[in-house]
């Protein structure tokens, strides 16, 4: 079975052996203890579940919750969705994103969303499935 819970300060050195493979081992310490930080504070919009299968830590997501001009009610980013290549292809990212999507509705969030590379087969592969594709193009500005 998938066992779904909240982040707590013991998961650190689980968590972050998913957190470097999500980053592909390229983020700097100060920045892996900033989110850190804020998952476990409550003052912050920065939320996190793992997934645990086997007694082992599977994998993760992190999101946030934020207010946007066109409802009243937050939306909330799904920001980072990593699963230990080890336990793909179970339904644990699945599992993870229907755990965010019950919240969202139990909690009254007018959406939730995400962005997923192009070229990541297996994150389109699970996403064809759970949500609206929109046609927008991602512009960034590196300030």
């Amino acid at each position: 079975g998938i066992a779904i819970g909240d982040i707590r300060e013991s998961d650190f050195k689980e968590w972050l052996r998913l957190w470097d493979g999500n980053n592909g081992g390229v983020c700097n310490d100060a920045v892996t203890k900033e989110t850190w930080n804020r998952l476990l504070n409550p003052i912050f919009p920065v939320h996190g579940f793992v997934a645990r299968t086997d007694g082992k830590m599977a994998g993760l997501m992190h999101y946030i919750l934020h207010p946007v001009t066109g409802h009243i009610d937050p939306v909330c980013y799904m920001q980072d969705l990593y699963i230990d290549p080890a336990f793909r292809q179970r339904g644990i990212g699945r599992a993870l994103v229907e755990h965010l999507a019950a919240i969202g509705k139990r909690e009254k969030w007018a959406r939730l969303y995400w962005l997923a590379e192009a070229n990541n087969e297996a994150a389109q592969s699970l996403y064809k499935n759970l949500g609206i594709k929109l046609n927008f193009t991602l512009h960034v500005l590196p300030l």
